[in-house]
């Protein structure tokens, strides 16, 4: 097909894109090379072709007079061919140009999902589907590309020559699917994923001898079977995908790859129930019901389906059941299966995840980085690594990581760090990495115990590399520096080392207790807060943008929301959005705005009403008390509890609190509470400040005052 054939027209922003250069290089080119500035010049360089249509704002070019116009533009640092000729723009831009007129193809076409199937059979013929026998293809093979129309196969043709061969034009084919506009963009498995289980099919040793033989359950179009496509020759690959549709596409690809041995079947099931079928050179079937490795990312469902028998972890389970001895599985899982609490009533998936553990199936729960997945970004996602057997060192014990905080720290190259800490058994950040217990001993933290075992959840340590003694000691000193009025308050503020070991509590099992109460906060109309009535606390004034009372709701409003919560007088705030926020609660009455949350202390109104009947204070009888747990709930070791794609929340149950003496938190609580009251008379001087400073910026601007500074005290004004 010669060159301008369909004589595209191209924009300024296509030929930024097509030749692989920003924008601002076109309009240089086009300012530098105009017609009129070499005539001034004298310059005999052939000048930026001149737009044919379009309009001033938005002119249109003939591509192939800018193909001709970029052959005369060498391309910088590049390879030269083989004849020595140095690559070109204009040879970038043919090659973009062939692409884009798969996607132009889009608009003249009534369905994406056909243009992909046409295309893909055209490409999957043209490479190893001609040697096979008509009635072994897929039934929509052949029709597939007898309803190619000839610029289709042009079109296909073009891209496999652009690509190198008919394996990687369908790669692109496919990964132009969200451009095409087809849903097929959405169940597609993001590369680093891929990359990752690539990873560690060798750094976990399964797989990793000549005969490895491979399962991959929810095949899809194959990004993970063709990921682990250097095992082809040394085992046996199978796939399984139930929908018809991706299964015919999953054939043609891999026939595109030459990688046609590879059965494909429609359910797990008919991986046990061998049937007859050959094919040409490859003689009686072979069926695998157990491999060494087996993978899956089952397709993305809508909304949650907490209750369904079939949810996600069913697949987990149907990978360890396929699993030789000594192999392992990956499946790819939302991380909401992986959240869910155990409550009064088991759901299916609060099931499924306690038979993994009963199994000890479990060999790691790897916690994958945000936005994985470009077309479901408001869904998080991890990867379980499972095992049929576990060795001894390895019973009862699963490796957590966290990789989505080892990604913030080292970029793209995260999924070399996992696989190498997999591979290890050891994290160089403890944050990042640990074993944890399926069944621990008595105190001790449990991963069966029902609660979140998504690592951001489990992972806490303390502070690496920080002496807390040196730190708290210079922090005192440099507020002594800065309120010396406060020398005889800070000098009495004992810190010493602690030589005792410190247990940690869940504040999900003080729920379950009953020694706190989570009180959730409410949605109410923006039409019925207001500047009168009760209290209103929300982000706002959890970030500080609004003062507490700055907006109210009027009791008859209230009434409207029964299950609105108000706060009691030493009701801990709070807000778990990018972090932990809290503040308490000292007058009680607010209503609290999702997404704030309060935690209550049981005890505590006891407390207060036993203080104010007796007029002393009561003995140490209270095991938390306001300021401390509001303190202790954001300490750092908290903070980096977050989860969510979009927004990083972290879960109040899974937050944890020291375990104190009760005098020690008494001591604490003295101490915090003071150090509070010191900071809202910092505040209500800073206020001052910036009133007094508001004033007479105000007065200056509207030309009512007039001001001087003084060199001399004088009489006041």
């Amino acid at each position: 097909m010669s060159e301008g054939q369909h004589g595209e027209r191209v924009t300024l922003g296509e030929i930024k894109q097509l030749a692989g250069v920003g924008r601002p290089t076109v309009s240089n080119w086009r300012r530098r090379f105009a017609q009129d500035v070499l005539e001034a010049a004298n310059d005999k360089r052939p000048a930026f072709p001149g737009p044919v249509a379009g309009t001033e704002g938005k002119p249109l070019f003939d591509a192939e007079e800018i193909a001709r116009w970029l052959d005369r533009r060498p391309l910088p640092d590049t390879d030269t061919e083989r004849d020595g000729v140095p690559l070109t723009y204009g040879e970038r831009f043919r090659q973009e140009l062939k692409v884009r007129r798969l996607v132009a193809l889009r608009h003249e076409t009534r369905s994406a999902d056909r243009l992909i199937a046409q295309v893909l059979a055209v490409l999957a013929m043209d490479a190893e589907g001609e040697a096979w026998v008509p009635e072994y293809l897929p039934p929509t093979l052949l029709p597939d590309r007898a309803a190619a129309t000839a610029l289709v196969r042009d079109v296909a043709r073009d891209l496999a020559e652009v690509r190198g061969g008919q394996g990687a034009a369908a790669d692109e084919v496919l990964n132009l699917a969200g451009r095409l506009e087809s849903d097929l963009a959405m169940d597609a498995t993001p590369q680093p994923v891929v990359d990752l289980v690539s990873h560690l099919v060798g750094s976990l040793g399964g797989g990793t001898d000549e005969q490895a033989s491979v399962i991959n359950l929810c095949a899809g179009t194959g990004e993970l079977l063709l990921g682990l496509r250097d095992l082809d020759g040394h085992g046996d690959l199978v796939a399984v995908e139930a929908d018809a549709f991706r299964r015919t596409l999953l054939i043609s690809r891999l026939l595109c790859h030459w990688m046609g041995h590879v059965d494909v079947f429609a359910s797990p099931s008919d991986l046990d129930a061998p049937q007859e079928r050959g094919r040409p050179g490859i003689g009686a079937p072979y069926r695998l019901s157990h491999a060494d490795v087996v993978v899956a990312d089952p397709p993305y469902a809508s909304g949650e389906r907490d209750r369904d028998e079939d949810g996600p972890l069913g697949w987990a389970l149907e990978a360890v059941r396929r699993l030789n001895p000594q192999g392992r599985g990956y499946v790819v899982v939302p991380s909401w299966t992986l959240t869910r609490p155990r409550t009064g009533e088991s759901t299916p998936t609060v099931r499924m995840r306690e038979e993994l553990f009963e199994r000890d199936a479990l060999a790691a729960v790897i916690q994958l980085p945000r936005r994985i997945h470009p077309f479901r970004t408001g869904a998080e996602h991890a990867l379980l690594v499972l095992r049929r057997d576990a060795s001894p060192e390895d019973r009862g014990r699963v490796l957590l990581v966290d990789a989505d905080r080892i990604a913030r720290r080292v970029g793209a190259d995260w999924t070399r760090h996992v696989a190498e800490i997999m591979r290890t058994r050891t994290s160089p950040v403890a944050e990042e990495a640990r074993y944890g217990a399926v069944q621990a001993g008595a105190g001790a933290e449990s991963l069966a115990d029902g609660r979140s075992v998504l690592p951001a959840h489990r992972l806490a340590s303390p502070e690496q590399g920080l002496d807390h003694l040196a730190a708290t000691r210079e922090a005192r000193q440099n507020a002594f520096d800065v309120l010396p009025e406060l020398k005889e308050w800070l000098g009495g503020l004992g810190v010493r080392k602690r030589s005792d070991a410190v247990r940690h509590i869940k504040v999900g099992d003080q729920l379950k207790a009953g020694s706190l109460k989570l009180l959730t906060g409410y949605r109410i109309r923006e039409s019925d807060i207001g500047d009168a009535g009760v209290p209103v606390v929300g982000r706002e004034e959890m970030l500080g943008a609004l003062p507490i009372g700055g907006r109210r709701i009027l009791p008859e409003h209230l009434a409207a929301y029964s299950k609105a919560t108000v706060t009691d007088r030493g009701d801990v705030l709070l807000l778990t959005e990018h972090g932990v926020r809290t503040r308490v609660d000292d007058a009680g009455g607010c209503v609290l705005l999702a997404p704030v949350q309060g935690l209550r202390i049981a005890a505590y109104r006891a407390h207060l009403n036993e203080r104010a009947k007796s007029g002393t204070q009561p003995s140490e009888s209270l095991w938390m008390r306001p300021q401390a747990l509001a303190h202790l709930l954001a300490a750092p070791r908290n903070q980096r509890r977050g989860s969510g794609s979009l927004v990083r929340r972290v879960s109040v149950q899974d937050t944890d609190l020291p375990q104190l003496p009760r005098d020690e938190i008494a001591d604490l609580e003295a101490i915090l509470a003071e150090a509070e009251r010191h900071r809202a008379e910092v505040r209500r001087q800073l206020a001052a400040l910036d009133t007094l400073a508001e004033r007479l910026a105000a007065g200056v601007a509207d030309g009512d005052l007039r001001l001087r500074k003084r060199s001399d005290p004088g009489p006041r004004a």
